[in-house]
């Protein structure tokens, strides 16, 4: 019997349950019955991102960013178009601005800053803006 693989919804944050096998099915929340792999990265505030990064089976990617930023909003569509390419990697962004203390909570000293998380802890982290080739080179080392 398969091992079962957890992730939480990205709309309701219910923790749903499912073979590994059927990651490739698009799976769809138990209770809200939206797409449990996401297109796109997911807006997440201080209590969604512990919730993301202690509970979900795949790897989940951070941006830690503010809108006051000029490389955060550069990096984005870069970001936005990892998040399309990766369905199977959850891309999480949190607005440092709007949850000053969960930056302090994981020490983000500048932004852009880039956290990569495996199993509810931190793998790796880089800051700044990376071209899309750098930060899919750089997420395949991580997980390498």
């Amino acid at each position: 019997m398969s091992e079962k693989l957890r992730l939480v919804c990205s709309q309701c944050q219910t923790i749903n349950q499912f073979t590994p096998e059927r990651l490739a099915d698009g799976p769809k929340c138990a209770k809200c019955k939206q797409a449990l792999l996401n297109a796109s990265p997911v807006e997440v505030n201080a209590h969604s991102l512990q919730r993301h990064i202690a509970h979900n089976g795949v790897p989940v990617l951070v941006d830690f960013w503010a809108p006051w930023c000029g490389p955060c909003r550069q990096f984005a569509p870069v970001f936005s178009q990892f998040a399309a390419a990766q369905p199977a990697i959850r891309c999480l962004k949190l607005n440092t601005e709007a949850e000053p203390a969960a930056g302090s909570a994981f020490q983000i000293r500048s932004i852009p800053t880039l956290a990569l998380f495996l199993q509810g802890r931190e793998r790796a982290r880089i800051s700044g803006a990376l071209p899309p080739q750098q930060l899919s080179q750089w997420v395949q080392q991580q997980l390498g």
